[in-house]
């Protein structure tokens, strides 16, 4: 089947995919299942569409074929491709099977699917106890191998064309695994419009060095990459991320495989208590961009051990116990390059005016004249909390002390349960970012002095002011329309009256 495809197609029969866990596991569980059949589907579609092109040119020569396969940017064994584990679908032990599968296409692809501690499916297995007992473990998986060999999930390139398409087809299932999940399944996912917009404002060049120290399923990441594919027709820069979930690193790591990102290091491990983009020396990495939309305040983010930070990165104060906010901030300032690097961080509003050692934290943050930019978002823009949020931009290399605050909390399109920013609410936050000019009732630029006077506090109703005047109202032109009306009800009294003789009803 080579007839086109489009995109709604493709996500439709992914989304019917997912009818085969419903009701049997939740979706934060059935989602690793989902998405890793999707990344196997794929590659092994890829694989064969290759093969079978080659067997057109040389003919039926297995020998020759394998030897230019070789080129290929993966390795997919045979025990590993999906139309081996579909051919055998009816026969016991499926999920053993694509577990043993997923093992040996990792290890025939080296680094790509792994790092120097874990590999990509190790938090993921197909014969878990979750799915139930053997013999229904084995239906479901059947019937699993079945929707993803349906027409609609055929992925060869001579039939989708686009890798994006795929690309999409992921990023379209982990949205709706965020928005369906809540909290738990949202904590991996940025909304795309959120990514667009941190990406524009920080301006990817080509040769940037890019990180996000809580990459969750890569996508703000990606989006960076893309700026400068788009921009220069480049694909020179790099990726960098660590992600602390390993089944959320997982996601990473196959995202990235997916796009065709080869040039990137995504690491698994808690960024705050054990970073592990190191440079040779083994101190922290300096990047041209670091971005990250970390959970919001978290709880137990290793306050025990951060007076002692061998890396240094409290020295402007230890966040507090429960609330690490600025312990991402700060792991961030402290991975920017002194020349070029800028910073894009998603954080609560919280975090522009809370006291105590959050309060000192921040003022030595303005002293040091690193913040660039306050965004003000609009409510209902992340899944699993209705709360708005706030974008900071932060810079090394500022040509002045000001500050611009944007207040973009009423630049959205409201959706069913999840507001939206449109491109031309991106469109006008980028521009007033690069104007750099106050904008009345919607930006101002504040310098040094002013924040000062706030006692740095930054939050956003100081400085933008969207009070709007209620229109003056005119008593005597009221009292005028109101004598008016009383004159019309009086006439429409006396003509109701003389209907109700004429039909009888009044003497």
């Amino acid at each position: 089947m080579n007839t086109p495809i489009n995109q709604d197609a493709i996500n439709k029969a992914l989304w019917a995919a997912c009818d085969t866990f419903r009701g049997t596991v939740s979706a934060d569980t059935y989602k690793d299942f989902i998405l890793t059949m999707l990344f196997l589907k794929y590659i092994s579609d890829v694989w064969q569409d290759h093969y079978d092109e080659y067997k057109k040119q040389y003919g039926d020569e297995p020998e020759l074929i394998n030897e230019m396969m070789k080129n290929e940017r993966f390795v997919l064994p045979p025990s590993s491709s999906f139309y081996t584990l579909y051919e055998k679908r009816h026969e016991p032990c499926n999920g053993e099977r694509i577990d043993q599968a997923l093992h040996a296409l990792e290890e025939a692809n080296g680094t790509k699917l792994r790092d120097a501690s874990k590999s990509v499916f190790q938090d993921i297995s197909f014969n878990t106890d979750k799915l139930g007992e053997e013999k229904q473990k084995n239906t479901i998986l059947r019937h699993l191998l079945e929707d993803f060999a349906k027409p609609e999930l055929n992925l060869r390139p001579s039939r989708v064309g686009s890798l994006d398409v795929i690309g999409n087809a992921y990023e379209y299932l982990i949205k709706l695994f965020a928005a369906g999940g809540g909290q738990k399944a949202g904590e991996f996912y940025t909304p795309p419009e959120v990514s667009d917009l941190i990406a524009e404002m920080l301006d990817p060049q080509e040769g940037d060095t890019i990180c996000d120290p809580a990459c969750g399923s890569g996508s703000l990441l990606m989006k960076c990459g893309r700026k400068v594919r788009d921009r220069f027709n480049s694909k020179k820069y790099a990726l960098y991320g660590q992600e602390a979930i390993g089944s959320t690193w997982s996601l990473a790591k196959m995202n990235m495989f997916l796009h065709g990102e080869d040039n990137h290091k995504v690491e698994w491990g808690d960024t705050i208590r054990n970073p592990k983009l190191l440079d040779k020396n083994g101190g922290l990495m300096h990047f041209d961009i670091v971005t990250a939309n970390p959970p919001f305040s978290l709880d137990k983010w290793g306050h025990d051990k951060a007076e002692h930070d061998p890396f240094g990165r409290f020295r402007r104060g230890v966040p507090p116990k429960t609330k690490g906010d600025y312990a991402f901030i700060l792991h961030m300032i402290e991975t920017l390059k002194p020349k070029t690097g800028r910073m894009g961080v998603v954080v609560p509003h919280g975090v522009l005016f809370r006291g105590s050692s959050e309060g000192k934290i921040r003022q030595q943050l303005i002293e040091e004249n690193l913040l660039d930019c306050v965004i003000g978002l609009p409510e209902k823009l992340f899944y699993g909390t209705g709360i708005p949020a706030a974008i900071l931009i932060f810079k090394k290399d500022k040509l002045d002390n000001s500050v611009l605050f944007i207040d973009a909390s009423r630049e959205f399109k409201a959706g069913k349960n999840q507001n939206l920013l449109t491109p031309e609410n991106i469109d006008k936050i980028v521009a007033t970012y690069r104007a750099r000019e106050s904008v009345d009732k919607y930006a101002y630029l504040a310098n040094l002095e002013e924040i000062q006077e706030n006692d740095y506090n930054l939050n956003i109703p100081r400085y933008v002011d969207t009070f709007e005047e209620e229109e003056e109202i005119d008593l005597m032109a009221v009292r005028k329309e109101r004598a008016e009306l009383k004159m019309q009800l009086a006439t429409l009294e006396t003509e109701m009256d003389g209907y109700l003789k004429e039909l009888g009803y009044v003497e």
